[in-house]
């Protein structure tokens, strides 16, 4: 699990909150019509921006912003050399049973057993990633959308409310009141978009980021497994992937 996104969903919400009770009366902000303007109609407008298949894949993939925790790029190096020792031992055949963790290195490995070429293993695993990366940027732009909707419905709700108010102008007392609904209609929008949406669609550019990374480098990694190099020298290309404050002196120095 993410807990930078979990803690900062419920940081920010947990300080909202917090202002609004020590502010007043919590009901005071609950008002139906507003949530259905802007959170029905968020939803329906930004249904018709994609199709009905992408828009319902789009919580799946939010879920990978909480839950999904990546292969770190050290782990898959060092697993990268241990497999790479061992194809050199005992040939690619030896790599049958091993336990891989990754799914991506698991079936890269499979078709490197299975002896397919290089040129087909490096076709079919970076289609694989392309796939993915189309995947995270689908889901990225659906969330930026209904981060753009979101305001916007607010806005339109609240200038329903101010017409319904300015209709009935005849009890001067139920102005305020009548203000203070019309306006969280903008309120639902603005937190909708800025504490919801867009920070989903931030944190799915960064994990689609790290996809990129990891996967590249498990591509680079089972090819040279299968050139039969040196676990040394592929350790010392992988190491490439790393920030240079976490590459080894070795590397450093060559």
């Amino acid at each position: 699990m993410d807990l930078a996104t979990l803690i900062g969903l419920i940081g920010a919400f947990g300080i909202v909150m917090t202002s609004i009770v020590l502010g007043g009366s919590a009901g005071t902000f609950v008002n139906t019509p507003s949530l259905m303007v802007v959170l029905g109609g968020t939803v329906l407008v930004t249904m018709m921006k994609f199709s009905l298949g992408k828009f319902a894949g789009a919580t799946s993939i939010a879920v990978k912003a909480f839950l999904h925790k990546p292969s770190s790029a050290e782990d898959l190096i060092q697993e990268s050399v241990e497999l790479a020792k061992a194809a050199r031992q005992g040939g690619l055949l030896a790599l049958e049973d091993r336990e891989i963790a990754d799914e991506f290195m698991k079936t890269g490995l499979g078709l490197l057993i299975d002896g397919h070429p290089a040129d087909t293993v490096r076709t079919m695993l970076q289609k694989d990633l392309s796939q993915t990366l189309k995947r995270h940027a689908d889901g990225q732009d659906i969330f930026k959308a209904i981060g753009d909707v979101g305001p916007a419905m607010g806005m339109i709700g609240t200038l329903i409310g101010l017409v319904q108010m300015l209709s009935n102008m005849d009890d001067p007392k139920q102005i305020g009141p009548a203000m203070a609904v019309a306006l969280l209609t903008t309120l639902y929008g603005a937190i909708l978009a800025n504490m919801i949406a867009l920070p989903i669609a931030d944190k799915l550019a960064v994990r689609s980021a790290e996809e990129y990374t990891n996967k590249s480098l498990i591509i680079d990694a089972l090819l040279s497994i299968q050139g039969g190099q040196n676990p040394r020298i592929i350790a010392s290309m992988l190491e490439a992937y790393l920030p240079r404050s976490k590459r080894t002196e070795e590397d450093g120095e060559a």
